[in-house]
């Protein structure tokens, strides 16, 4: 049943992944080439996915707690089915807008954060502790192939279609997902008695707040998100207006970008066998700071290189530390009390992702998108920095012992996780 069930919820997010991230390139496209949007309008549309995190991120962990975690999902993927329908329905009968796009963006965003913490507290749900590792890895590996893919196809889509269509390639995706999560039987704890909101968010914040592990981790995600997002926020503008770059053009420097991200997927259990979990998750975050120094000096032609180069090292260093921060969290946070853990910690770490946007389009267009991006790779060596003075610095593993809490209703201390 588990293995029937992780394959249906794997095969669903995978299509749904290739989907985004053929709208990861698509939805700027759109802006830029149909919208004739700015700089500062093209980055808002990062900030709008993903602000929602900011307003509801928290008490959605909680909400999610006492939900059936699939049912969730799946009206999840519905709604954002029809959000991002909505911008090639408007462009056909030609009413499409700014507007429409940045409230696709919006609503699809909302909808996203429910996902992303169902999903999270479903998945040891489909698969026994002892494969979280592995099944992460899988996972990675498969999103990082999508956005090999994805950004190529949304290339080749829009010189053929334009590009509003890769943005309908997206909105079938979360159909299919809908569809698999449809089909999908699994056995879930059952929800917890509700209690307070307030009370139930809280605990999730003071978990975080005082465990050493988790505090660092959530401190440095954030101002890292912050970074690479003020980063990317302006990636297809630059490669667009500074680079002279076209549709197919912009999607094949980011595919080939991505392939680290298949590289970091596949070498990332050796890494962490060899150098430990702790450290080996240190030595990804490291990796992310010189990539990042590499695409401001892109130039036409073979100069284009070093942005494919500085693609693939982020991508490498960010899913690298991805598997072994998610695994960690999945072993270390108790199952009843995940959703709202991975709130309090989502809502820092994906919270500053609309600031970093905004901060990188609006830098972009006042002082120039090179200047924003030699910027925004100093803000990521202050995220290495956060974790430098953490304690994981000092441990060669991630503790393996299970985090454990005293009155978890009332979220009265942490025992374990300390250092």
């Amino acid at each position: 049943m588990k293995g029937a069930a992780f394959r249906l919820l794997w095969t669903g997010q995978t299509v749904s992944t290739v989907g985004s991230a053929v709208a990861s390139a698509s939805v700027p496209l759109v802006a830029l080439l149909v919208l004739h949007a700015s700089t500062f309008e093209v980055a808002s549309l990062t900030a709008a996915a993903w602000l929602p995190w900011l307003a509801v991120g928290l008490p959605a962990g909680a909400w999610v707690d006492r939900w059936p975690k699939r049912r969730v999902m799946l009206v999840c993927d519905v709604i954002q089915m029809a959000a991002f329908l909505a911008v090639p329905v408007s462009w056909s009968v030609g009413l499409l807008s700014f507007a429409v796009l940045l409230s696709a963006a919006l609503v699809g965003g909302f909808a996203k954060v429910f996902f992303t913490l169902a999903y999270r507290a479903f998945l040891p749900s489909v698969v026994d502790d002892a494969a979280l590792l592995g099944v992460n890895v899988r996972l990675q590996g498969a999103e990082s192939a999508a956005q090999v893919g994805g950004p190529g196809l949304a290339g080749l889509l829009a010189s053929a279609f334009g590009p509003v269509s890769g943005v309908l390639v997206d909105a079938v995706s979360f159909g299919f997902s809908a569809l698999c999560l449809g089909f999908l039987r699994a056995d879930e704890p059952p929800p917890r008695p509700r209690t307070r909101l307030l009370s139930e968010i809280a605990e999730g914040t003071r978990i975080v707040a005082r465990d050493a592990y988790l505090r660092v981790l959530v401190l440095s995600g954030g101002v890292a998100n912050l970074a690479l997002n003020g980063f990317y926020a302006v990636a297809v503008v630059f490669l667009v207006e500074d680079l002279g770059q076209g549709p197919f053009s912009v999607g094949l420097v980011l595919a080939l970008g991505e392939v680290g991200g298949v590289l970091g997927a596949t070498l990332v259990s050796r890494v962490a066998r060899r150098t430990g979990t702790a450290w080996g998750f240190l030595w990804c975050e490291a990796l992310v700071v010189p990539a990042m120094l590499l695409g401001p000096l892109a130039q036409p032609g073979w100069g284009l290189t070093l942005f494919v180069l500085a693609g693939a090292g982020i991508a490498a260093g960010v899913v690298g530390s991805n598997v072994l921060g998610a695994t960690f969290r999945q072993r270390y946070c108790p199952r009843h009390l995940y959703g709202r853990i991975s709130a309090s910690s989502s809502m820092i770490n994906y919270g500053t992702i609309p600031l970093g946007a905004l901060v990188g389009g609006a830098l972009g267009q006042a002082a120039g998108v090179r200047v924003a991006m030699f910027a925004m790779v100093g803000v990521q060596l202050v995220s290495l920095g956060v974790l430098l003075v953490g304690p994981l610095r000092r441990e060669r593993d991630f503790p393996q012992v299970a985090l454990a809490v005293d009155n978890p209703v009332e979220g009265a201390g942490v025992v374990g996780g300390g250092g």
